[in-house]
């Protein structure tokens, strides 16, 4: 039988010492393990939701679409659908206008920029239901700074989160107050990296501010903005901690979001399998967003580098 005559310079595999062989399998070998870990209750709950699992029951079995027909039928799902879509663009969009605005504000390095950008960080080492009681405090009718600003503009007794009018408001102005941070360093890391030398072209042709700013830090920053919408509108589409510190979803059903409405199908009235295609169809809505998200990050990524 012939053999193949090994090239110069070629390594054969049987040679090498078995510990190095093995060293590519050392380096997957984490991935792998979280990949399963995931997976695993990704695909037992797929299987859950097509049957009556419940923690009252012992004895449980497969239903078949059930659960999913169920939950398309209810009007709480296309409420919860709707809340969640109306926190994720009202919250996202906020943080990414005042994130970007003083991020922009605070891109010239100086002493007092510095301390605002230390100042700024703050509020992303506060965890959410911190945040929510630290805001209950601030809004107080008896004792909240926010009520007695109010008052100096005539304003009195302010419901905040009791009304369903304004709950949604309160709910995004605690999220803003939390995360609008993290969109600031993440563009204010994009403009400190975008080259120097257009602007300084543009500066000795007498370009304006507004000018320079629409033609070539906008552009150039949109790589940087959509890595932080991608993070910020999957954050707030899946919201939890937030609203249920705030009010458990009320007043009635006013903040009960597709996360609130599985919870307490799931573990307040223990009906794990009625509550499972809630989250399953969030996971499918979360997914799809970031999927276009990311081919669109990458599209301005190349454009901006001129590929």
């Amino acid at each position: 039988m012939l053999r193949k005559k090994k090239k110069s310079g070629e390594v054969d595999y049987n040679q090498i010492p078995a510990h190095i062989r093995r060293r590519p399998y050392y380096i997957i070998a984490p991935g792998l393990i979280i990949l399963i870990g995931i997976m695993i209750p990704f695909v037992t709950a797929i299987i859950l939701s097509f049957t009556n699992y419940s923690f009252r029951l012992p004895k449980w079995g497969f239903v078949g679409l059930r659960n999913w027909i169920n939950m398309f039928k209810s009007k709480e799902f296309y409420h919860a659908l709707g809340v969640t879509l109306k926190y994720g663009i009202f919250a996202t969009g906020t943080e990414m206008l005042l994130g970007t605005g003083v991020a922009l504000l605070l891109k010239k390095d100086t002493r007092y920029s510095r301390i605002l950008k230390v100042l700024f960080t703050f509020p992303l080492m506060v965890a959410p239901a911190i945040a929510v009681l630290i805001w209950q405090l601030m809004t107080s009718n008896t004792v909240g700074i926010m009520e007695k600003f109010l008052n100096i503009f005539g304003v009195y007794n302010f419901p905040w989160a009791a009304s369903h009018s304004t709950a949604l408001f309160t709910a995004v102005l605690i999220d803003a107050w939390v995360n609008t941070s993290f969109v600031l360093l993440l563009v204010l890391a994009g403009i400190q990296s975008l080259p120097k030398s257009p602007f300084e072209a543009a500066a000795v042709d007498g370009a304006s501010a507004w000018f320079t700013f629409k033609t070539l830090t906008f552009p150039m920053l949109k790589p940087f903005m959509y890595i932080a919408l991608l993070f910020r509108l999957m954050a707030a589409l899946q919201e939890f901690g937030i609203i249920y510190a705030l009010s458990k979803g009320g007043p009635g059903d006013t903040l009960m979001n597709i996360s609130l409405t599985g919870y307490i199908t799931g573990f307040t009235y223990q009906k794990l399998a009625t509550a499972l295609p809630f989250l399953l169809i969030l996971w499918f809505i979360i997914n799809k967003t970031a999927k276009f998200l990311v081919k669109r990050q990458r599209f301005l990524a190349k454009q901006a580098a001129g590929q």
